[in-house]
């Protein structure tokens, strides 16, 4: 009997202990609290078509038109001149850039001009018996020649046994020789071909200048050149003549060039085409680095958006009646910023700013203030039967 009990009365325990766990499991159970809603603000702009001209931007740096690199094709000591061999240093045309030390050159020169003039002198008797008729003017080519000049030219000959004499004793034959000399003697000294600045300086006074050593740059101080790469689409706006604005990296100055030069090959790897725009102004200077802007063409019945705007597949984002749509749209150009974009009908209410997360068919919130350019905001509503404006 005393079994039955204690059985029973565990047995109610455990059934008591149950329905108590269960109780208290029930009693700790929370709602679980509804979403809230949450409808994003955007901002939005009202399509109007227009012609929308192309500027096609590119940017490189100027170098100077007229370029020489001075080298030495002789060897000698350079000379202090009239003005110091240095960097910014200014010539006019015609003025001696550096002189090396030629005398014992010069000094090789005028005795072979003494041995032609001897040598000349040395056929004047046998010219005068064989050749009477050519006697007269060897002899004024004698009384012309001066060693301390150029030696001229020497008369014609006006038969050919007179020709023959004449070279078969060597007079031409040693004239172009001098003439030779004379050359390489002019190559000691460097003059400028134009007026410019000097930009770089390689030799001092006093420096043993060796053959085919590099002396300096020498540039033309006034024309410059820009080098941009145009898309090859637009290679036959590219007209010489055609007037290009430049403006400096931080847009204070601005400058007018002109396309003095389109090249016409295309680049392999990159598809585009080098133009050259030519700039006049004397407070460029080169290695300056200027970004071009160029008039390619203008598009009809479209807009200029921003390029972040557009969504894979060629799409915009379009606000009807509170709701997010896609709709397709035609990017003809793109800029490093913009884009132009055609296919968008007239009235249509864009978005004009991302919107992070936005997808087709989500609600949203047009904003209603005066500046339609800040950033995204969003709100959120407690009440889940907001509806949007």
């Amino acid at each position: 009997m005393r079994k039955v009990i204690m059985t029973m009365l565990g047995v109610i325990l455990i059934t008591a202990a149950y329905f108590g766990a269960q109780k208290i499991v029930e009693s700790n159970q929370k709602e679980r609290p509804k979403p809230k809603k949450v409808i994003k603000t955007v901002f939005v702009d009202t399509i109007q078509n227009d012609v929308v001209p192309i500027r096609v931007a590119a940017n490189g740096n100027l170098v100077a038109q007229r370029r020489l690199e001075l080298f030495s094709e002789v060897q000698g000591v350079f000379q202090k001149g009239g003005k110091l061999f240095k960097p910014g240093q200014l010539y006019s045309k015609g003025q001696t850039l550096l002189r090396l030390n030629s005398s014992e050159y010069y000094a090789t020169v005028q005795s072979q001009k003494s041995n032609f003039y001897n040598q000349v002198t040395a056929i004047m008797p046998d010219l005068r018996l064989d050749y009477p008729d050519a006697y007269k003017k060897w002899q004024t080519y004698l009384d012309n020649f001066d060693i301390n000049k150029s030696v001229p030219l020497l008369p014609e000959a006006t038969s050919e046994k007179e020709s023959y004499f004449i070279t078969g004793r060597n007079i031409t034959t040693t004239y172009y020789n001098i003439k030779n000399l004379e050359q390489r003697l002019g190559k000691y000294k460097i003059t400028a071909p134009f007026s410019g600045i000097l930009t770089e300086a390689l030799v001092t006074e006093g420096t043993l200048v060796r053959q085919g050593q590099k002396l300096g740059t020498f540039i033309e101080a006034d024309v410059y050149e820009l080098e941009v790469a145009i898309s090859k689409r637009y290679a036959d706006l590219l007209e010489i003549g055609k007037k290009v604005t430049l403006t400096t990296l931080d847009g204070e100055k601005e400058y007018e060039g002109t396309v003095s030069r389109v090249n016409g090959n295309i680049d392999v790897a990159s598809q585009t085409i080098n133009a050259y725009i030519e700039v006049r102004d004397k407070n460029l200077r080169e290695g300056m680095y200027l970004e071009a802007s160029l008039n390619a063409k203008e598009e009809t019945d479209a807009v200029n958006l921003n390029r972040t705007l557009l969504q894979p597949n060629d799409k915009l984002f379009v606000v009807r009646d509170s709701i997010l749509d896609l709709i397709d749209v035609n990017p003809v150009y793109f800029s490093e910023k913009s884009m132009v974009v055609k296919g968008i009908p007239n009235g249509t209410t864009i978005v004009s700013k991302p919107v992070p997360g936005a997808y087709a068919g989500m609600l949203v919130k047009v904003y209603q203030g005066d500046n339609k350019r800040d950033s995204v905001k969003e709100t959120e509503s407690e009440s889940t039967t907001e509806t949007p404006q």
